[in-house]
């Protein structure tokens, strides 16, 4: 595997070492499982094995972005998952990284707290950078055809069209998630640990609390 070039001065690539920046909190919400359907008319007749008129659960082909959660008294985090188009592995390296942090850091609407880049993908971590809340759909769509402009591409060829997002529960902990993401590339046979990952980072620190 090439050795990856240096990371852009405006972040770190170890998360020991990470720059903070403005300061956020974040908060919680549940993303509703999958029924399907039960009751009498879905039983099994007699004789025949147990599983066999038991309907399989129904595939989500696309996110359901469910609206936030913004009580008074707790802060917002969502945990944000954005593809490229085909899923094509245009995104880690240096040119895309600095791109995305300069992008992040204009579109301040949203505040990037720790992020990962993958080849394919990138996970993330933000909260509201103002009150009232912007629609987070918005902020996605503006630092996506940012990125696409400065890389010379066009954003329809270079991003997936939609995004996943996950607001953090109030049992969840911030801190565990982020470990987990930031091993990504290990898992991937990218890295031999998370600290040698060059396209990662913390651009401002999101407060949270359980």
């Amino acid at each position: 595997m090439n050795e990856p070039e240096n990371s852009p001065a405006w972040t770190t690539t170890a998360p020991s070492a990470y720059r903070p920046s403005l300061t956020q909190s974040s908060r919680s919400g549940d993303r509703p499982s999958t029924p399907y359907a039960g009751g009498p008319a879905s039983r099994p007749a007699v004789g025949k094995p147990a599983t066999a008129d038991i309907p399989a659960p129904p595939q989500r082909h696309r996110p359901v972005h469910q609206p936030l959660i913004e009580p008074s008294s707790r802060p917002i985090i969502v945990f944000l998952t954005v593809c490229t188009k085909g899923r094509q592995p245009l995104l880690a390296n240096h040119r895309v990284h600095q791109a995305l942090g300069e992008a992040w850091t204009k579109a301040d609407h949203w505040l990037v707290g720790r992020y990962v880049i993958m080849p394919d993908h990138l996970h993330l971590f933000c909260a509201p950078g103002c009150i009232p809340v912007n629609p987070l759909i918005n902020w996605v769509r503006y630092w996506k055809a940012s990125v696409s402009k400065s890389v010379g591409a066009g954003e329809s060829t270079f991003w997936q069209t939609d995004f996943w997002d996950t607001q953090l529960r109030r049992h969840e902990s911030y801190a565990m998630k982020w470990d987990y993401v930031r091993n990504n590339p290990v898992r991937a046979g990218l890295a031999a640990g998370p600290d040698d990952w060059p396209y990662q980072g913390e651009l401002n620190i999101l407060r949270w609390h359980q």
